[in-house]
């Protein structure tokens, strides 16, 4: 079977749950897939080697000993491209990546190539993500953000990349579909990809569950520091409510709510949620964590105030407290760019059944073979 590469228009688009579910997709099939990502940019230590994030993540969900020669031979970190423009004799990436390659294909009857970034990404190296799966002699399979005239308008650029390089494009997927869109959008692309002869490999809905934070990713946005409940920062995070706000009609989801008061406000939104919550009759708390604001300038307020409410303790609510205000608190929540990682195991298993469900398999395989 020829190798696959998942490649995108751009980051955040779905480049790696779509690798998962076709990686675990294959396997169901008694497929032997194996998995690589050939280039990365955003890195980790393993047992004192570098590799690349998504590498981890792949050998932790799917089940393998991470050899980062094997599974992320190359990573582009800081400084690397200034000193490959300099020398690029010193480097020896298409080596790397060859190697991993025969490795990789000698062991699995097919390999799967996470690519990195838009297709550009790696030019600076002369490993641009339609150069490496030329290398590779593999077929792409292209996920793009769901839409009509700006997805048609981002895959036609991203594709001459690849066709620059003449790689065969095994097909599209489109990715987040919002519900209320799915009938429009799948008729105006089905029949705009039928014109350009790409194949339409699966249309994936949008689910919002794969966009909830985690309360250690919001600490990381908010600048905050856990006070309470530390073991409980995996928690997910599927609403923000203001402290300010809280009242029965303002809920709008009665679990994994986050809430965001001021420190002058605590006592009073808790009280407000307890009685919601017995209104309710809600066996658990609501709430998936608190962030406890100061005034947007001052962090030495921390110090002196009181943490210790009884809710937090019977409830096991993680805590946090920052020195921004509650507004500039959930603006820098909204800006997080939520990635699966090894921390939120339910988007794993959640993106696998995506694919899963909406992607043309049999159609895949007929590629593959050919």
């Amino acid at each position: 079977m020829k190798p696959i590469y998942v490649a995108a228009t751009g980051q955040h688009v779905g480049k790696t749950t779509t690798t998962l579910g076709i990686l675990a997709g294959l396997r169901e099939r008694g497929i032997r897939a194996g998995y690589c990502k050939p280039v990365g940019q955003q890195h980790v230590e393993v047992s004192g080697i570098i590799a690349d994030k998504d590498a981890v993540l792949f050998a932790d969900s799917v089940g393998f000993e991470i050899n980062p020669d094997w599974h992320s031979p190359v990573v582009i970190g800081q400084g690397v491209t200034r000193a490959y423009i300099d020398n690029p004799d010193n480097f020896h990436f298409r080596e790397r990546i060859q190697a991993a390659q025969r490795h990789l294909s000698s062991n699995y009857d097919v390999v799967v190539y996470e690519g990195t970034g838009h297709p550009g990404v790696g030019s600076i190296a002369d490993l641009s993500n339609a150069q490496v799966a030329h290398m590779l002699g593999a077929g792409v399979v292209m996920v793009v953000e769901a839409g009509i005239g700006n997805t048609i308008d981002k895959l036609s650029l991203c594709l001459s990349l690849f066709r620059e390089q003449k790689v065969p494009l095994w097909g599209v997927i489109i990715n987040k579909v919002y519900a209320d869109k799915m009938e429009e959008v799948s008729y105006y692309l089905r029949k705009r990809l039928q014109e350009l002869d790409i194949p339409l490999l699966g249309m994936i809905p949008y689910d919002r569950s794969l966009s909830f934070p985690i309360m250690e990713a919001i600490r990381q946005a908010v600048e905050g520091r856990v006070i309470m409940n530390r073991d409980k920062m995996g928690n997910r995070v599927a609403e923000i409510i203001a402290g300010s706000l809280v009242d029965v009609d303002e809920f709008n989801s009665f679990e994994n709510t986050l809430l965001v008061v001021s420190s002058k406000r605590l006592d009073e939104a808790l009280h407000k949620v307890s009685m919601i919550s017995k209104l309710k009759k809600l066996e658990q708390s609501p709430l998936s964590g608190v962030i406890v604001t100061g005034d947007g300038r001052h962090a030495d307020w921390v110090e002196d105030f009181n943490f210790n409410h009884p809710y937090f303790e019977e409830y096991k609510v993680p805590v946090l407290a920052t020195a921004l205000d509650t507004y500039g608190s959930v603006v820098k929540i909204s800006r997080i760019e939520v990635k699966i990682n090894t921390s939120t195991p339910w988007k794993v298993s959640r993106a696998i059944e995506l694919i899963h469900e909406h992607v043309n398999f049999d159609e895949l395989l007929r590629k593959m073979e050919v």
